[in-house]
């Protein structure tokens, strides 16, 4: 009896063990897909549809402006890993806002923004928290795919281009308003892709973010 005790009991433990293996082996499994790489569910447009289309498996924007906000969870992000894999064309500019929120028309009133661009005339370029703490010379090239990632732990942002960290930036507290037609805050919101001009085109795809701890 003894020994059959023993049997189970190692047997469970050899399962536990192996379910612990199997979550480490698994980081992904906590990441929210933002993107079906099929259509635009789960996110809405505001002015000029037209600049946005699914193309092999990736969401481009290419046409006046308008920016597409993520709506396809509706509990807001405050705390989280974003991550996306981005395409420029030559002379092209797009942005990724965060902690921003959904508006008709105009440049997003609420947020930060990540800057999507490798040679535009701005010389604000990719991973650059747009003029607030700025890149000008980013390892990526047009119509090459780069990974753009977006950290949000606190009053902590972290951009990172391939792996490689472009910025670092504490927000301090109390932080003022970026001017006063815009909201330049940390606090929770959500994602919103950028169709910057009818010159611009750039794709996005395998869009995901994991929600950090508070």
């Amino acid at each position: 009896m003894r020994s059959i005790c023993w049997l189970l009991l190692t047997i469970c433990g050899s399962l536990m063990t192996s379910t612990c293996i199997a979550q480490e082996a698994n980081p992904q499994s906590d990441l929210i897909s933002l993107f079906d790489g099929k259509s635009l569910n789960g996110w809405k447009v505001n002015e000029h549809p037209e600049s946005w289309k699914v193309e092999d498996g990736a969401i481009v924007c290419f046409g006046e402006r308008s920016h597409l906000f993520y709506e396809g969870d509706g509990k807001p992000f405050k705390n989280f890993h974003f991550k996306a894999e981005v395409k420029t064309t030559p002379g092209s500019n797009s942005g990724i806002y965060f902690h921003t929120k959904y508006q008709a028309e105009g440049w997003p009133k609420y947020g930060y923004e990540c800057q999507v661009n490798i040679t535009q005339r701005d010389p604000k370029k990719s991973s650059g928290l747009y003029s607030v703490k700025d890149v000008a010379d980013p390892p990526a090239k047009d119509n090459e795919w780069y990974t753009q990632e977006i950290i949000v732990q606190g009053k902590k942002v972290t951009l990172k281009l391939n792996g490689q960290i472009m910025v670092e930036y504490t927000e301090p507290d109390n932080q003022p308003a970026f001017s006063t037609s815009f909201e330049r805050r940390l606090g929770e919101g959500t994602f919103a892709l950028q169709a910057h001009d009818p010159a611009s085109k750039v794709y996005f795809r395998n869009l995901t973010v994991k929600r950090l701890p508070d």
